[in-house]
């Protein structure tokens, strides 16, 4: 943060915290996160766009490194989707777990790259003073990732099963089919249904964003002289190896307990 000139835990924090937003309605609800918005477009044709243009040019010969990755990673997520979901993998269930690991992974990612750095070149290069460039800190974008997934898995729950199958289930399940424990079984399939999409938004959210957070205090370290500079540098370098870590395996959480839930929907109790 360059303007300011004074520079104090708070106000540090507060700018890197801070998203550039845009009034599209009346009240504080009517409000887009513009920064969240631009990267997570920017980074889902990157990163997508990648693997479709790999994929027009694959031939059936000897890969090239770029094919070779690619086809790794399908083989990967088909293998892992194949263990689980015991269906049609192909059709649906397979390229939807291939977009949300890929998508995902691109944007956890992003808070691996030097905090103060991007927004120095942010301000300077474009002229923008606040721009949050980690997506899957946003609570917004993670529930609305899993509110999509939630809506699918409702879908599949009624295509597979109707909707009478899918009332029965409701009303019968788990504890049985007398009409004592009807509300009894619906209350616990509401539970289960409610708590579905906040675990799984709040999990990737969370870990992510204390990521983002203890960036942020090793940079207020290393700004408080010599030696902070020293082991903020250290510790900073030694958390952004075992971040690597936590951004691949959050994204592939999210994706496992994507195809979970679709599986689920698919299955009669």
């Amino acid at each position: 943060m360059a303007s300011d000139t004074e520079l104090t835990p708070t106000s540090y924090i507060d700018h890197h915290l801070t998203y550039l937003t845009a009034q599209v309605g009346e009240g504080s609800f009517w409000v887009l996160h513009v920064d969240t918005l631009v990267t997570s477009v920017i980074l889902g044709v990157i990163s997508l766009g990648f693997i479709w243009l790999i994929v027009r040019k694959a031939t059936s010969g000897v890969p090239s490194k770029s094919q070779a990755f690619v086809e790794l990673a399908v083989e990967f997520i088909d293998n892992e989707v194949k263990n689980t979901f015991h269906g049609n993998r192909h059709v649906f269930v397979a390229p939807t777990a291939l977009t949300i690991f890929v998508w995902v992974l691109m944007m956890n990612a992003m808070d691996i790259l030097p905090i103060d750095i991007m927004a120095w070149i942010l301000e300077h290069a474009f002229g923008l003073h606040n721009w949050k460039i980690v997506p899957t800190t946003d609570v917004n974008t993670t529930f609305a990732l899993a509110l999509s997934i939630w809506f699918l898995m409702l879908f599949f729950n009624v295509k597979v099963k109707g909707w009478g199958g899918w009332m029965h289930e409701l009303f019968c399940t788990p504890f049985g089919k007398s009409p004592l424990l009807w509300i009894l079984n619906l209350l616990f399939n509401f539970i289960e249904y409610v708590s579905k999409p906040l675990s799984h938004s709040l999990r990737l959210f969370g870990n992510i964003y204390a990521g983002e957070i203890i960036f942020l205090l090793l940079g207020m370290w290393a700004a408080t002289g010599v030696s902070g500079t020293i082991f903020g540098s250290i510790l900073g370098a030694g958390w952004a190896i075992f971040h690597i870590l936590i951004v691949t395996l959050q994204a592939f959480i999210f994706m496992m307990l994507t195809v979970v839930y679709i599986s689920m929907a698919h299955e009669s109790h």
